[in-house]
């Protein structure tokens, strides 16, 4: 899912959250509330945010957590598929890709099985994520042929989101105006 555009982040963060507890009920772990607080951050924006960003955001909701928190609700949340780490950035967002998994009826997160497409905007910091099969089977291929096999393939895509893309274009009809 490309989600560049602007939406209600209250609706994506309950989605986020929702998704996240079912997917942590089913795997018989804990969503503790440290945790949750954590994923909340980065599901109310789509811009990577770093393990500090995150505990400044927390600690100004009245929360006073320490940093070592903050990464260990980090590694979990990566392990469960519900973030992602953008090295790039070196950043954090939240997974808006709900899939099946591919061993049973359990909602999944992100965990790896499949290729993750981020498009990064160098304008406004937002991330878009992205699947596609056929990108996934060419990248296999691609690894078949050096006898490679990937872990958890990511490409990170650096660019203009639309809506920068618009105003930038705005921006120079004004001046040509």
């Amino acid at each position: 899912m490309i989600e560049l555009e602007e939406h209600d982040h209250a609706k994506c963060v309950d989605r986020i959250l929702s998704h996240a507890e079912l997917l942590c009920q089913q795997r018989g772990v804990r969503l503790t509330e440290q945790r949750r607080k954590v994923l909340a951050v980065l599901a109310d924006s789509h811009v990577p945010a770093s393990a500090y960003d995150i505990l400044d955001k927390i600690n100004r909701q009245g929360n006073k957590l320490a940093p070592v928190s903050i990464y260990r609700a980090l590694e979990f949340l990566t392990g469960q598929g519900l973030i992602h780490r953008i090295e790039s950035r070196n950043g954090y967002v939240a997974c808006t890709h709900a899939h099946s998994s591919h061993d049973d009826d359990v909602v999944g997160g992100c965990r790896g099985d499949h290729v993750t497409v981020f498009l990064l905007c160098d304008q406004c910091g937002r991330a878009g994520e992205f699947h596609s099969d056929a990108l996934q089977g060419l990248l296999e291929t691609i690894a078949a042929t050096q006898k490679f096999r990937a872990n958890a393939p990511v490409l990170e895509i650096s660019g203009l989101c639309s809506q920068c893309q618009n105003s930038f274009a705005e921006e120079r009809m004004a001046e040509d105006g």
